[in-house]
């Protein structure tokens, strides 16, 4: 079949469509769009750091908009989630079990993630922590005494700490829910009772293959390259899965403008026929997290949108460029931006200390206008009042240099 032609913009959409960011949300969230959410995203990783709202919950709200919070932790708790390491942490459908099972029983092949040598060594004391959990349920790491100050002087992870996560990805223990945002674990075999390894668990070949298929369908169009960092498979067979696609006819061959050939999977036949159309229209405008499927492969994210970015909060503070958590702005189908802010949550403030535009973004009223309402959306579901600006962009915002109350008319 003779490729199909599509604008970069259209790719763009095309991509945003597929990953829930084209249009601004048209009505009031509900709880059961937690796990639609990550159903079509696939993944939602996991990061802990708060300087403002934690990852996976910023990942949701530029998606749906204003919800409560812990509609993602009554998920979890309910058992619509699970997690594990995917891409890197991340919530899944529990349903998703059997994709990552195979991980699970080989667990010396997640290299930092599990210690073999720690486990063998402390064989006795984790045969009792799970024998404590079997007899007085799920156990939080907090459950358990404080760690001894080391011989390098640093604080060491509590050996109870160690143990969990080491069960944790061995597959013998499963997070059951969260308590600001600390694990609760619990026996998996009291999570999955009816679960069987013999007849249920899929080998690594045919789990991979349907990773690679959900990371397809969650990308939109992709390049080959794209497929495997989405789940961070090591080494697929990615010549002989795309030949395999196409004798399927599940995949489309696209010609992108200054990309070449790209990919659509063929669920996403009707979205590629309006991206080609020039009908898929992006509305929205939203503050991203740095762990946002559609940044979290910094290469991709370069090559579809030009935005070069990485996170420095693990960058010495003088070595910084643009701040320690900063956040990419889109705009109408195009990364404009980024900001590097604070949530002050006792006093009501969101603070961003530097707003940088890309180059060659033109400011406009309408782009201002986009990226007021995604601030203001952004810094009142947290429960700030007011904005306060440092550094921003010569000409924007000018009227309000130094910030705005949020409900003041703009």
């Amino acid at each position: 079949m003779a490729e199909q032609h599509l604008t970069l913009r259209a790719a763009r959409h095309l991509h945003l469509a597929a990953q829930g960011l084209l249009n601004r949300p048209r009505r009031q969230p509900k709880a059961a769009d937690i796990l639609r959410t990550i159903q079509q995203m696939s993944l939602l990783q996991i990061d802990t750091i708060n300087v403002v709202a934690r990852s996976p919950y910023l990942v949701l709200f530029s998606r749906l908009g204003a919800y409560p919070s812990a509609w993602l932790d009554d998920a979890l708790a309910r058992g619509d989630l699970m997690e594990y390491w995917a891409h890197e942490a991340c919530f899944l459908p529990r349903s998703d079990f059997p994709l990552v099972r195979h991980r699970m029983l080989t667990p010396q092949k997640m290299g930092w993630k599990y210690h073999q040598s720690w486990m063998d060594e402390h064989a006795q004391e984790i045969a009792a922590l799970k024998s404590h959990i079997a007899e007085n349920g799920p156990v939080r790491s907090a459950d358990f005494s404080h760690p001894r100050k080391g011989e390098s002087g640093w604080w060491e992870w509590k050996p109870h700490k160690r143990h969990l996560e080491g069960l944790f990805t061995a597959g013998e223990v499963m997070v059951v829910a969260r308590r600001n945002f600390q694990r609760i674990y619990d026996l998996t075999e009291r999570v999955m009772p009816h679960w069987n390894d013999v007849t249920d668990a899929l080998d690594q070949t045919q789990a991979e293959q349907v990773m690679l298929e959900n990371s397809a369908r969650s990308l939109g169009i992709f390049r080959p390259q794209w497929l495997a960092d989405y789940y961070r498979l090591r080494q697929p067979d990615l010549n002989a899965l795309l030949t395999q696609w196409q004798s399927q006819q599940q995949i489309i061959a696209v010609n992108v403008e200054t990309l070449g050939e790209m990919w659509v999977h063929s669920s996403l036949l009707p979205l590629l026929e309006r991206a080609k159309e020039g009908k898929l229209k992006a509305t929205h405008s939203a503050v991203l997290s740095p762990f946002d499927p559609v940044v979290w492969d910094r290469k991709r994210a370069e090559q579809l949108f030009d935005f070069s970015y990485r996170l420095e909060c693990y960058t010495p503070a003088p070595k910084r460029q643009y701040g320690y958590f900063v956040l990419p702005l889109l705009h109408r189908g195009e990364i404009v931006g980024r900001m590097d802010s604070k949530m002050h949550r006792s006093d009501g403030v969101l603070e961003i200390f530097a707003l940088y535009l890309q180059d060659g973004v033109r400011i406009t009223q309408h782009l201002e206008n986009g990226l007021v309402q995604a601030i203001n959306d952004f810094a009142r579901w947290q429960g700030a009042t007011r904005i306060k600006l440092s550094r921003v962009a010569e000409k924007l915002f000018i009227e309000q240099r130094h910030g705005w109350e949020i409900d003041a008319d703009r």
